[in-house]
């Protein structure tokens, strides 16, 4: 994520509760704290989807295939 003054920010994903367009976009996290990013929602959504799915993905070494039984 980019805060408002550009610095990068990262984010623990599982932490993010609500993320809301206030307009600016707002996440806040379980632990109460809220961050304003530039990302837009949907951006801020995508990105956890893409995380998701990486660390759901069994790691395999180059060149090994998966097997599934």
């Amino acid at each position: 994520m980019t805060l408002l003054n550009g610095n990068p920010a990262y984010v623990n994903p599982n932490l993010i509760e609500i993320v809301e367009s206030t307009p600016d976009t707002m996440l806040t996290l379980t632990t109460g704290k809220k961050l304003i990013v530039r990302e837009s929602p949907e951006e801020v959504a995508q990105r956890f989807a893409e995380y998701a799915a990486k660390v759901a993905r069994p790691s395999l070494s180059i060149g090994e295939e998966a097997t599934w039984t």
